[in-house]
């Protein structure tokens, strides 16, 4: 039950054991480049403690000696006897994964539902990757003390070390990163000062402050910013000279009512300004979590901002005769700081510096896009100026294409005739899919975009072409419809092959998330890693991931309407039917079916889940330096007729290994 008087304490702790996870596999719960992240999971937890307006100060200090402090006054861990587990809450809280306070999504009152912490791992991994951590508490008129040893281990259990005041309350926590599980133990300074001044600014209640020994001496930065993203985002773009004044806007779901997807209290904060040159400013925000590489959050701004400024400009007649503006002509030029809140938010990672979330797309756009588009109308001249940016990178795009299709119109291409290929003339904009079979080729034909996809489909399984020469390669007629698709011609690793005929930017296999389909995908990538090596090397290549099932999950309680969900593999279906039993959905209550090929999919399905770029999964192929050598003996073992006992006794050593989807 709710309690709405914010009282925090051992009951509040949920379990979902031991550290070993972390220990064994580091670099699954954190970077391992440094113990920045370590650091940025205890700072999340105090921020955690502003945003739910229990703490006014968050303090963070980097010690000569490596270690690291981070200290609050929020309301103090709770140090009372843990009910199922009897040990104190904090014990629980670092040496437990997957425990905390912050899994009550549902509840609608919880101080904690819409907060960074998720998984209940944060703490645990800066517990388990130190040589020491030291936890000390303030509340409910006592002091409390506790020590962490190497590996997270207790070394001094929790004692009541004094009395404070009734109203004095707070959390320090202090770590001395284990140089075992880094590149670096050192901390970098100017990362997690970058990320206190961001916490200031969506935090205006709440005052940052970071200080640095050197040389036995305390220098401290404080960050503080009464005025949120307003004064923020005007002190980070004051070198820029923006063509029209600056759009904030904050806008959040109020009742059920308002939207049939999105629980109350979801939402977006944002600020926009569009520059015609120089450096951008490009911040984005998932619950006070910085994602670094964006996501799907930005891919919402982005389709919202595109639809108003694209509606801008027929309303006023703007546009230009047969001059096509696209998403990237809006977005290439603006800048922006987006915050976005979310109930139950997914992360790219425990790192989370990728929201791969597909409903935060249609959140971010709902919010924005009416919003932005009543502004330009109200602001109509600086509209217009943001427009004739707008436009102007349309026609620099559009000259840049044409320059270069006269450069590779000397030939005459001959294209395949199985190929659908896409309206645009620009490669490094376009995609060709190539995609396992006839049916599964007409769902993608009718889902794709096509602006910008093509479609090419392959008849059967493709030839294991490991061992062919150059000279019987075009024999098979799905190859030479491969190649003459892709404008490139067959090359060895180590040539300098012409790639100006590239008529793609990326080449995307598409197969069944089935067996079947997995052996088309390796026999792809043989034709393209053996014949094709340059497009490898340079990107070009990926590996689609269509959902194996579909999650149908029926509306639950007052905030959480009826929704779809799509799972890769089994794993991932059972991560989410364990995450909406942690949600209060009835075990049962909802049903799963499973995709019997791509060809089942709905055009609708197949384009959020597998072709959307917003919501899409893909894998880039690429080899990792240093590892060309043993990928060649890896093919060469699998793929080579010569080599079938080696295959044999690799699969009686390995299969135990393999999951393989047999049903």
């Amino acid at each position: 039950m709710a309690r709405k008087d914010g009282a925090y304490t051992a009951e509040d702790i949920e379990i979902l054991e031991d550290l070993s996870p972390i220990l064994h596999r580091p670099g699954m719960y954190t970077d391992p480049v440094n113990p920045n992240h370590a650091l940025v999971e205890i700072i999340d937890n105090s921020a955690d403690e502003g945003l739910a307006g229990f703490a006014r100060q968050v303090a963070v200090t980097l010690w000569e000696d490596g270690s690291a402090e981070v200290s609050d006054d929020g309301r103090g861990i709770p140090v009372d006897i843990h009910p199922k587990k009897q040990v104190p809450a904090v014990q629980v809280i670092f040496t437990m994964l997957h425990s905390g306070g912050k899994f009550r999504k549902t509840d609608k009152e919880a101080v904690y539902r819409i907060a960074g912490g998720l998984h209940g791992v944060g703490v645990c991994v800066s517990n388990a990757l130190s040589t020491r951590l030291e936890v000390g508490v303030k509340r409910d008129g006592g002091a409390w003390r506790m020590v962490f040893g190497p590996n997270g281990a207790v070394n001094e259990p929790l004692v009541r070390v004094g009395d404070v005041g009734a109203r004095d309350s707070g959390t320090r926590i202090r770590f001395w990163p284990d140089a075992r599980y880094f590149d670096s133990a050192r901390i970098v300074a100017t990362d997690i000062a970058a990320l206190m001044r961001a916490k200031a600014m969506l935090l205006p209640g709440v005052k940052f402050t970071l200080g640095i020994e050197k040389a036995g001496k305390l220098e401290t930065t404080t960050w503080h910013f009464p005025e949120g993203i307003r004064g923020y985002f005007a002190t980070a773009i004051s070198g820029s000279d923006p063509v029209a004044r600056s759009f904030f806007g904050e806008r959040y779901v109020a009742a059920q009512s308002e939207s049939d997807s999105f629980a109350e209290g979801e939402g977006a904060l944002w600020a926009l300004a569009w520059t015609p040159e120089g450096e951008l400013v490009t911040e984005s925000y998932v619950n006070m979590i910085p994602t670094r590489n964006g996501g799907t959050h930005v891919s919402g701004l982005r389709e919202g901002t595109y639809a108003a400024i694209r509606n801008f400009i027929d309303l006023h007649a703007m546009g230009q005769r047969g001059l096509k503006l696209v998403p990237e002509d809006v977005w290439s030029r603006v800048n922006y700081v987006l915050s976005v809140k979310m109930l139950d938010p997914q992360f790219k990672g425990q790192v989370k510096n990728e929201l791969i979330s597909r409903d935060a797309v249609k959140l971010t756009a709902q919010m924005v896009r009416d919003p932005f588009d009543l502004w330009l109308n109200q602001h109509v001249d600086e509209g217009k100026r943001i427009a004739e940016l707008v436009i102007r990178q349309a026609l620099a795009r559009t000259r840049a294409a044409q320059k270069v299709e006269r450069r590779k119109s000397s030939g005459v291409a001959v294209l395949p005739g199985k190929l659908t290929d896409c309206a645009s003339d620009d490669p490094d904009r376009n995609e060709l899919f190539v995609v396992e079979g006839d049916s599964a080729g007409g769902s993608a034909k009718q889902a794709r975009d096509k602006e910008f996809q093509a479609i090419l489909p392959l008849k059967g399984k493709p030839k294991n072409t490991w061992q062919d020469s150059p000279d019987t390669l075009y024999a098979n007629k799905e190859i030479e419809a491969i190649a003459l698709a892709i404008g490139v011609d067959h090359h060895k690793r180590g040539d300098t092959p012409d790639l100006s005929g590239l008529r793609y930017r990326k080449i995307v296999i598409l197969a069944d998330a089935d067996v079947d389909g997995s052996h088309i995908q390796v026999l792809l990538l043989v034709l393209f890693f053996r014949h094709f090596p340059a497009l490898i090397e340079r990107g070009h290549v990926y590996v689609a991931q269509p959902p194996l099932f579909r999650i149908d999950v029926p509306a639950h309680g007052r905030n959480k309407p009826a929704r779809k969900l799509y799972a890769l593999d089994r794993q991932e279906l059972a991560n989410m039917e364990e995450k909406l039993a942690d949600e209060g959905v009835r075990e049962g209550s909802w049903s799963v079916s499973r995709f019997k090929g791509l060809g089942e999919m709905s055009p609708e399905q197949l384009w959020e889940t597998t072709l959307n770029p917003d919501t899409r999964r893909m894998l880039p192929v690429m080899v990792e330096d240093g590892q060309l050598d043993a990928s060649n003996q890896l093919f060469d073992m699998m793929m080579a007729r010569e080599n079938a006992s080696q295959r044999r006794e690799w699969m009686e050593t390995y299969g135990n290994l393999v999951d393989a989807d047999i049903s």
